[in-house]
Protein backbone atom coordinates (compact mmCIF):
# COMPACT_ATOMS: atom_id res chain seq x y z
CA UNK A 1 0.00 0.00 0.00
CA UNK A 2 1.26 3.41 -0.94
CA UNK A 3 1.40 6.10 1.81
CA UNK A 4 -0.16 8.78 -0.02
CA UNK A 5 -1.91 9.50 -3.45
CA UNK A 6 0.63 12.49 -4.25
CA UNK A 7 2.62 15.09 -2.98
CA UNK A 8 2.66 18.98 -3.24
CA UNK A 9 5.01 21.51 -2.93
CA UNK A 10 3.30 24.73 -2.25
CA UNK A 11 5.19 28.08 -2.79
CA UNK A 12 5.27 30.54 0.29
CA UNK A 13 2.36 32.51 -1.41
CA UNK A 14 1.21 31.83 -4.84
CA UNK A 15 2.09 35.00 -7.48
CA UNK A 16 0.70 32.99 -10.78
CA UNK A 17 -2.62 31.21 -11.95
CA UNK A 18 0.19 28.15 -13.29
CA UNK A 19 -0.26 25.07 -12.00
CA UNK A 20 2.18 22.68 -12.61
CA UNK A 21 1.53 18.41 -12.63
CA UNK A 22 3.17 15.47 -13.04
CA UNK A 23 0.73 12.47 -13.38
CA UNK A 24 3.56 10.08 -14.26
CA UNK A 25 6.56 10.07 -12.22
CA UNK A 26 5.70 8.09 -9.52
CA UNK A 27 7.88 5.67 -8.78
CA UNK A 28 6.63 4.24 -4.91
CA UNK A 29 6.18 0.49 -6.23
CA UNK A 30 4.39 -1.81 -3.60
CA UNK A 31 6.28 -5.19 -3.21
CA UNK A 32 2.52 -7.26 -3.37
CA UNK A 33 2.67 -5.67 -6.88
CA UNK A 34 6.03 -6.45 -7.81
CA UNK A 35 5.83 -9.77 -6.82
CA UNK A 36 2.41 -10.11 -9.53
CA UNK A 37 4.52 -8.82 -11.66
CA UNK A 38 6.16 -10.98 -14.79
CA UNK A 39 8.44 -7.90 -15.74
CA UNK A 40 12.07 -7.33 -13.93
CA UNK A 41 12.98 -4.00 -12.09
CA UNK A 42 13.95 -1.91 -15.15
CA UNK A 43 10.96 -3.46 -17.42
CA UNK A 44 8.35 -1.84 -15.03
CA UNK A 45 9.70 1.48 -15.03
CA UNK A 46 9.76 1.77 -18.78
CA UNK A 47 6.49 3.95 -18.53
CA UNK A 48 7.53 5.78 -15.64
CA UNK A 49 8.55 9.34 -17.08
CA UNK A 50 11.32 9.24 -14.47
CA UNK A 51 13.16 12.26 -13.04
CA UNK A 52 10.23 14.90 -14.12
CA UNK A 53 9.43 15.84 -10.90
CA UNK A 54 13.17 16.53 -10.31
CA UNK A 55 13.20 18.73 -13.83
CA UNK A 56 10.53 20.82 -12.66
CA UNK A 57 11.91 21.27 -8.82
CA UNK A 58 12.17 25.18 -9.51
CA UNK A 59 7.98 25.51 -9.76
CA UNK A 60 7.49 26.29 -5.88
CA UNK A 61 10.39 28.99 -6.40
CA UNK A 62 8.29 31.06 -9.26
CA UNK A 63 5.24 31.14 -7.37
CA UNK A 64 2.99 27.85 -8.26
CA UNK A 65 2.61 24.72 -6.84
CA UNK A 66 3.59 21.28 -8.12
CA UNK A 67 1.81 18.60 -7.63
CA UNK A 68 3.20 14.69 -8.56
CA UNK A 69 1.61 11.63 -8.14
CA UNK A 70 3.29 8.78 -5.83
CA UNK A 71 1.63 5.73 -7.71
CA UNK A 72 4.13 4.39 -11.03
CA UNK A 73 2.00 4.71 -14.28
CA UNK A 74 2.70 0.82 -14.27
CA UNK A 75 0.11 0.23 -11.44
CA UNK A 76 -2.56 3.45 -12.33
CA UNK A 77 -2.38 5.86 -15.37
CA UNK A 78 -3.26 9.21 -14.01
CA UNK A 79 -3.74 10.51 -17.84
CA UNK A 80 -6.47 8.15 -18.11
CA UNK A 81 -10.41 8.45 -17.18
CA UNK A 82 -11.40 6.39 -14.00
CA UNK A 83 -14.13 4.18 -16.30
CA UNK A 84 -11.29 3.46 -18.86
CA UNK A 85 -11.30 -0.38 -17.21
CA UNK A 86 -9.84 -3.35 -19.61
CA UNK A 87 -11.73 -6.18 -19.47
CA UNK A 88 -8.67 -8.20 -20.65
CA UNK A 89 -7.13 -7.50 -17.62
CA UNK A 90 -9.81 -7.03 -14.92
CA UNK A 91 -12.48 -9.15 -13.80
CA UNK A 92 -16.25 -9.13 -14.52
CA UNK A 93 -15.62 -5.60 -16.82
CA UNK A 94 -18.07 -5.61 -19.67
CA UNK A 95 -16.54 -5.06 -22.81
CA UNK A 96 -17.54 -1.49 -23.86
CA UNK A 97 -17.69 0.63 -27.29
CA UNK A 98 -13.62 0.00 -28.93
CA UNK A 99 -11.12 2.25 -27.10
CA UNK A 100 -7.83 2.64 -28.57
CA UNK A 101 -6.43 3.08 -25.36
CA UNK A 102 -7.99 0.21 -23.56
CA UNK A 103 -7.53 -1.96 -26.63
CA UNK A 104 -3.96 -1.37 -26.83
CA UNK A 105 -3.48 -2.29 -22.66
CA UNK A 106 -3.41 1.24 -21.68
CA UNK A 107 -6.51 1.55 -19.51
CA UNK A 108 -6.45 3.53 -16.17
CA UNK A 109 -4.89 -0.14 -14.92
CA UNK A 110 -2.52 -0.80 -17.50
CA UNK A 111 -1.98 -4.17 -18.75
CA UNK A 112 1.20 -3.74 -20.46
CA UNK A 113 3.74 -1.16 -20.43
CA UNK A 114 6.00 -0.01 -23.13
CA UNK A 115 6.03 -1.95 -26.47
CA UNK A 116 3.47 -3.53 -25.50
CA UNK A 117 5.44 -5.92 -22.86
CA UNK A 118 2.53 -7.41 -20.20
CA UNK A 119 2.59 -7.10 -16.55
CA UNK A 120 0.36 -9.62 -14.84
CA UNK A 121 0.27 -13.05 -14.41
CA UNK A 122 -3.52 -13.43 -15.28
CA UNK A 123 -6.50 -11.04 -14.21
CA UNK A 124 -7.59 -8.75 -11.14
CA UNK A 125 -10.13 -7.95 -9.67
CA UNK A 126 -12.87 -5.62 -9.84
CA UNK A 127 -12.64 -4.77 -6.40
CA UNK A 128 -8.65 -4.48 -6.28
CA UNK A 129 -9.37 -1.98 -9.47
CA UNK A 130 -12.06 0.03 -7.56
CA UNK A 131 -9.55 -0.04 -4.86
CA UNK A 132 -6.38 1.89 -6.63
CA UNK A 133 -8.63 4.13 -8.15
CA UNK A 134 -10.29 5.04 -4.82
CA UNK A 135 -6.97 5.57 -3.10
CA UNK A 136 -4.73 6.81 -5.57
CA UNK A 137 -6.82 8.28 -8.96
CA UNK A 138 -9.59 10.46 -7.16
CA UNK A 139 -7.31 11.83 -4.15
CA UNK A 140 -4.64 13.37 -7.12
CA UNK A 141 -7.54 14.63 -9.34
CA UNK A 142 -9.31 16.10 -6.46
CA UNK A 143 -6.44 18.03 -5.71
CA UNK A 144 -5.34 18.95 -9.41
CA UNK A 145 -8.87 20.39 -9.16
CA UNK A 146 -8.95 22.04 -6.00
CA UNK A 147 -5.44 23.86 -7.17
CA UNK A 148 -7.13 24.61 -9.98
CA UNK A 149 -9.86 26.72 -8.64
CA UNK A 150 -7.80 28.43 -6.27
CA UNK A 151 -6.37 29.55 -8.89
CA UNK A 152 -9.50 30.98 -10.60
CA UNK A 153 -10.90 32.37 -7.83
CA UNK A 154 -7.50 34.18 -6.78
CA UNK A 155 -6.98 35.80 -10.75
CA UNK A 156 -9.90 35.34 -12.49
CA UNK A 157 -8.30 31.98 -14.94
CA UNK A 158 -6.59 28.87 -14.77
CA UNK A 159 -3.55 27.35 -16.67
CA UNK A 160 -2.64 23.53 -16.38
CA UNK A 161 1.21 22.17 -17.20
CA UNK A 162 0.73 18.99 -17.68
CA UNK A 163 4.05 17.45 -17.18
CA UNK A 164 5.65 14.53 -18.70
CA UNK A 165 8.63 12.85 -20.58
CA UNK A 166 8.79 11.18 -24.02
CA UNK A 167 10.93 7.88 -25.32
CA UNK A 168 13.49 9.34 -27.74
CA UNK A 169 12.59 6.85 -30.63
CA UNK A 170 8.92 8.32 -30.23
CA UNK A 171 10.20 11.38 -32.26
CA UNK A 172 11.44 9.00 -35.14
CA UNK A 173 8.70 10.32 -37.59
CA UNK A 174 8.32 13.91 -36.39
CA UNK A 175 8.68 16.61 -39.32
CA UNK A 176 9.83 15.77 -42.99
CA UNK A 177 12.73 13.05 -43.67
CA UNK A 178 15.93 14.39 -42.27
CA UNK A 179 14.96 17.42 -40.38
CA UNK A 180 15.64 17.72 -36.58
CA UNK A 181 13.52 16.02 -33.95
CA UNK A 182 11.72 18.24 -31.65
CA UNK A 183 12.77 18.93 -28.12
CA UNK A 184 9.53 19.20 -26.40
CA UNK A 185 6.44 18.79 -27.73
CA UNK A 186 3.52 20.72 -26.51
CA UNK A 187 -0.39 19.52 -26.61
CA UNK A 188 -3.35 21.08 -26.21
CA UNK A 189 -5.70 18.78 -28.33
CA UNK A 190 -5.79 20.68 -31.61
CA UNK A 191 -6.38 24.08 -30.05
CA UNK A 192 -9.54 22.77 -27.98
CA UNK A 193 -7.73 22.60 -24.38
CA UNK A 194 -6.02 25.92 -24.20
CA UNK A 195 -6.11 29.49 -25.58
CA UNK A 196 -3.96 29.95 -28.29
CA UNK A 197 -2.25 33.50 -27.06
CA UNK A 198 -1.61 30.56 -23.99
CA UNK A 199 0.18 27.82 -26.04
CA UNK A 200 2.43 30.28 -27.68
CA UNK A 201 3.68 31.94 -24.79
CA UNK A 202 4.52 28.56 -23.39
CA UNK A 203 6.17 27.45 -26.86
CA UNK A 204 8.25 30.78 -26.91
CA UNK A 205 9.34 29.91 -23.10
CA UNK A 206 10.99 26.80 -24.27
CA UNK A 207 11.74 28.12 -27.82
CA UNK A 208 13.96 30.92 -26.07
CA UNK A 209 15.88 28.38 -24.09
CA UNK A 210 17.18 27.07 -27.40
CA UNK A 211 14.59 23.45 -27.39
CA UNK A 212 13.28 22.59 -30.28
CA UNK A 213 9.28 22.71 -29.96
CA UNK A 214 6.44 20.65 -31.97
CA UNK A 215 2.58 20.76 -31.31
CA UNK A 216 0.47 17.67 -31.01
CA UNK A 217 2.36 15.21 -32.67
CA UNK A 218 3.20 12.63 -31.56
CA UNK A 219 1.63 13.51 -28.35
CA UNK A 220 -2.24 15.78 -28.53
CA UNK A 221 -2.69 14.97 -24.64
CA UNK A 222 -4.77 12.40 -23.49
CA UNK A 223 -7.60 12.17 -20.44
CA UNK A 224 -5.80 15.30 -18.25
CA UNK A 225 -5.83 17.63 -21.09
CA UNK A 226 -8.62 16.95 -22.52
CA UNK A 227 -11.12 16.73 -19.39
CA UNK A 228 -9.48 19.65 -17.21
CA UNK A 229 -8.86 21.93 -20.43
CA UNK A 230 -12.08 24.59 -20.68
CA UNK A 231 -10.48 27.97 -22.42
CA UNK A 232 -13.96 29.08 -22.60
CA UNK A 233 -14.12 29.09 -18.70
CA UNK A 234 -10.72 30.72 -18.68
CA UNK A 235 -9.35 27.11 -17.54
CA UNK A 236 -6.32 25.91 -19.71
CA UNK A 237 -4.29 22.86 -19.84
CA UNK A 238 -1.10 22.38 -22.17
CA UNK A 239 0.41 18.99 -22.01
CA UNK A 240 4.06 19.04 -21.79
CA UNK A 241 6.18 15.94 -23.36
CA UNK A 242 10.34 16.73 -22.92
CA UNK A 243 12.57 14.05 -24.51
CA UNK A 244 14.51 11.82 -22.02
CA UNK A 245 17.09 11.80 -24.19
CA UNK A 246 18.08 15.60 -22.97
CA UNK A 247 19.07 14.55 -19.53
CA UNK A 248 19.04 10.87 -18.59
CA UNK A 249 20.37 7.19 -20.04
CA UNK A 250 16.77 5.34 -21.07
CA UNK A 251 18.23 1.88 -20.96
CA UNK A 252 19.43 2.15 -17.69
CA UNK A 253 17.22 4.88 -16.24
CA UNK A 254 19.89 6.64 -14.81
CA UNK A 255 20.47 10.36 -14.75
CA UNK A 256 22.88 11.33 -17.45
CA UNK A 257 25.96 14.16 -17.56
CA UNK A 258 23.82 16.82 -18.75
CA UNK A 259 20.93 16.15 -15.99
CA UNK A 260 22.47 19.53 -14.24
CA UNK A 261 22.33 21.76 -16.50
CA UNK A 262 19.00 21.02 -18.47
CA UNK A 263 17.28 21.24 -14.92
CA UNK A 264 19.50 24.81 -14.57
CA UNK A 265 17.74 25.44 -18.23
CA UNK A 266 14.22 24.67 -17.27
CA UNK A 267 14.39 26.60 -14.20
CA UNK A 268 14.59 29.30 -16.47
CA UNK A 269 11.62 27.78 -18.64
CA UNK A 270 9.66 27.53 -15.68
CA UNK A 271 10.40 31.05 -14.37
CA UNK A 272 8.71 32.39 -18.12
CA UNK A 273 5.82 29.93 -18.05
CA UNK A 274 4.87 31.19 -14.49
CA UNK A 275 4.75 34.80 -15.54
CA UNK A 276 2.28 33.80 -18.00
CA UNK A 277 0.16 33.54 -15.33
CA UNK A 278 1.70 36.65 -13.71
CA UNK A 279 0.46 38.70 -16.45
CA UNK A 280 -3.16 37.25 -15.90
CA UNK A 281 -3.18 38.57 -12.84
CA UNK A 282 -2.22 42.09 -13.65
CA UNK A 283 -4.70 41.70 -16.50
CA UNK A 284 -7.58 40.92 -14.01
CA UNK A 285 -6.63 43.34 -11.75
CA UNK A 286 -7.09 46.17 -14.14
CA UNK A 287 -10.19 45.50 -15.56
Amino acid sequence: MLNTAFKLAQPETRTTSVVFASPHSGRDYPASFLRRAVLNASEIRSSEDAFVDQLFAAVPANGAPLLTATAPRAYLDLNRGADELDSALIEGVRRSAHNPRIASGLGVIPRVVANGRHIYRGKLTLVEAHQRIANYWRPYHDQLQTLLDESFNAFGEAILIDCHSMPHEALENVGPPGSARPDVVLGDRFGSAAAGSIVEQVEAAFASAGLRVARNMPFAGAFITQHYGRPSRQQHAIQVEIDRALYMNERTLELNGDFEAFQTLMAGVIAEVAGIGVAGEQKVAAE
